[in-house]
């Protein structure tokens, strides 16, 4: 159910695909028409149905390359056949309010999961079913209401995933690393603007790569297809997806109510025993060393680390057990032992996260640069899309599919915008953030490209680059090489996860100006929803510090190294970080090369580097959630693969918007005590 998510690092989708599986999917090709359900409703199917010739082109995946005549062709089809945008209801209030609402909650959802554990998730599908069944209820209340049509709540997904997701990979990251620099926040006078901007640059970008590579080319983007069939089999009225919207629905009440018992303080809740311990600490002696005063050396009892466990599987999850229990039980006693680290409870910020981190990101810029067929590809796609007449199909789309001239109207404006806000803000020098802003359109290409084809967005790499420019080009500006970055980072991940709802919108008949729209409005519900979340969540340095936050700690890491070198690190730090960096070479160089069958076999590089930079409860609550999976999965594979991502997706989310609402209340009266 969770259709995609990235980690600070590498950028890497943990099973190297789309683990949010359509409800039923297997049993609903991408465009074949359900049966409808008992009841008659005006969802948007019937008008596919009415006009069901029996297919002359696969619109779901690549067809290879094609004539302009044959491009001409496939669209006249997809108007003929696919298109209902202009029969069904799509860009209403109430799609717009219902995604805008849902993606402000999930932005705040995946702020605490970066904060927690450096992962953010796509919120597509997740929104999907949570609008399904939310506007079931308010039909069972208000019987009057219209059912949503399947349009509208693929409008609403556009919306939920522009607020939920393109709004938030640069404030628990960029802003996080710089305030752990820097001690102070930077005044939301600067962060809202920033993540505003930039999360709309990433939509206007997505228009021209929406007609090469979603109309033209035809690029997976796998977690689009998987929701544009979850939605076809809700609206068929399928048993079984309605029973997995449901489930998922449950379990995020249960996550919800797990983080309640885990991190709320009230004393009606002590007195009653309603209140879960935050950690069930291990205890030893190795070396002389007390392994108990480790970062978290014990269990955290969290459906959270649990599902993410279940979710991206037991190669990643068995890879962070294995790296968290060599740190915790050897290399750990070892350098405490020898002076190396000064005391246990530093063991991953005063060194592991050298190691951890290098491996990280040269296991991601390795895997990028093997992918340098996808990075042709990119720009040679741009060059084809700039020369290509098509007019013909130009002409009957053009109703359909956003204005060139929007591509304009928007781009120049907020790009002056953008340059200026670094320049006021960061002292950026205006020729730099005009290149931060260019390198964006180029880095977006890849990212777009890359998503569409493996369904794996490289955040991690993409903005690692723009940090290794910024090294040469701003020597010992460390604010420069952060912000720089984020720039780049959060418009090229907005893009690509924008094409992935534009690809859904494609396969369902949707309008995609609708869509644009929709992608429009909803970057200013998240922007105004994660920023204040980002200052009631963490309102100073010590709180962050206490999240032990693993992306922002990455960040930073990268920018001092490249800033002000290596030699300030311990000696063996310095070693370690030259081996792991080595190692994630060899690891992205094994994983791209190996065939299939040895592949399964090989430690995840992410899973390894990522048990170094984050505290041992929460590699071990992963692989125990990977290990339930498995388990489920021998036992019942037909259950297991129904009700598996669902379970696991409402666990995740229903206990980080728990945890990010708790820590904003109580942040509130903090302040308010003041």
């Amino acid at each position: 159910m969770t259709d995609k998510k990235e980690i600070e690092g590498n950028g890497d989708n943990p099973n190297g695909g789309a683990n949010g599986e359509a409800l039923n999917s297997a049993e609903l090709p991408a465009h074949s028409s359900p049966p409808g359900g008992s009841e008659k409703i005006h969802t948007g199917l019937e008008h596919a149905e009415m006009r069901g010739e029996e297919p002359e082109f696969d619109l779901t995946y690549p067809p290879g390359q094609v004539s302009d005549e044959e491009f001409e062709a496939r669209q006249r089809y997809w108007l003929k056949n696919v298109y209902q945008g202009d029969d069904v209801p799509q860009l209403t209030v109430r799609a717009i309010l219902m995604g805008g609402t849902l993606g402000a909650l999930m932005s705040i959802s995946n702020l605490y999961t970066t904060l927690k554990v450096g992962w953010s998730f796509g919120v597509a599908i997740t929104a999907c079913v949570l609008s399904f069944v939310i506007w079931r209820g308010f039909r069972v209340l208000i019987p009057k209401l219209s059912p949503m049509t399947l349009l509208e709540n693929n409008c609403m997904q556009s919306a939920a995933s522009a607020a939920g997701y393109s709004t938030g990979a640069t404030i628990g990251t960029a802003f996080g690393a710089l305030l752990l620099i820097q001690g102070v926040h930077i005044g939301w006078q600067t962060v809202l603007p920033w993540t505003l901007v930039s999360a709309a640059l990433g939509v206007f970008l997505a228009i021209p790569m929406k007609r090469q590579m979603i109309n033209r080319e035809q690029l997976a983007f796998p977690s689009g297809i998987a929701a544009a069939e979850t939605l076809r089999s809700l609206y068929a009225q399928s048993k079984e997806a309605v029973t997995q919207a449901y489930s998922l629905v449950i379990a995020l009440a249960v996550g919800a109510f797990t983080g309640f018992l885990g991190r709320g303080e009230y004393a009606w809740q002590i007195a009653m025993k309603l209140k879960l311990p935050e950690l069930i600490p291990f205890s030893g002696q190795i070396r002389g060393v007390d392994v108990s005063k480790m970062p978290a050396f014990g269990f955290e009892p969290s459906a959270l680390l649990i599902g993410a466990g279940m979710i991206v599987g037991m190669r990643v999850s068995l890879s962070m057990l294995v790296g968290a229990l060599a740190l915790y039980l050897y290399f750990g006693p070892w350098m405490v032992s020898i002076g190396q680290i000064p005391e246990p409870s530093k063991l991953l910020r005063s060194w592991a996260l050298w190691p951890g981190t290098a491996l990280l990101v040269t296991s991601g810029l390795t895997a990028f640069a093997l992918q340098w067929k996808t990075i042709v590809k990119a720009f040679s796609s741009a060059k084809t899309a700039s020369s290509s007449t098509g007019a013909v199909a130009d002409e009957a789309l053009a109703r359909v599919e956003v204005p060139g001239r929007w591509l304009i109207i928007g781009l120049i404006p907020l790009s002056i915008i953008m340059i200026a806000l670094q320049y006021i803000a960061f002292s950026i020098s205006i020729p730099l953030g005009l290149l931060a802003v260019v390198m964006s359109f180029f880095l977006s290409l890849v990212a777009c490209r890359a998503t569409g084809e493996t369904d794996i967005t490289p955040i991690g790499p993409m903005g690692k680059i723009t940090q290794l420019t910024y090294a040469v080009l701003a020597p010992s500006n460390i604010t420069t090489n952060l912000m720089a970055a984020s720039v780049t980072a959060n418009i090229a991940s907005s893009s690509a996860d924008l094409l992935i709802d534009l690809k859904s919108g494609y396969l369902l008949g949707a309008n995609a100006r609708k869509q644009f729209l929709a992608q429009f409005i909803g970057v200013f519900f998240g922007s105004l929803a994660i920023v204040p979340a980002w200052y009631l969540m963490v309102p100073n340095k010590a709180a962050l510090e206490k999240f032990n936050p693993p992306a922002a700690n990455m960040w930073k890491a990268v920018a001092e190294a490249l800033v002000n070198g290596i030699n300030y690190l311990p000696e063996t730090a310095r070693i370690g970080l030259l081996v792991g960096g080595a190692l994630g070479i060899v690891l992205a160089m094994m994983e791209h090369f190996a065939p299939p069958h040895v592949k399964k076999w090989l430690p995840s590089s992410m899973g390894l580097g990522l048990s170094w930079v984050v505290p041992f409860a929460n590699s071990f609550s992963f692989f125990i959630g990977a290990l339930v999976a498995l388990i489920w999965t021998k036992v019942n594979n037909r259950t297991a693969e129904l009700y598996v991502i669902p379970i696991a997706s409402g666990a995740v989310a229903g206990e980080s918007l728990m945890c990010a609402v708790i820590a904003m209340i109580t942040a509130a009266q903090a302040l308010g005590a003041r």
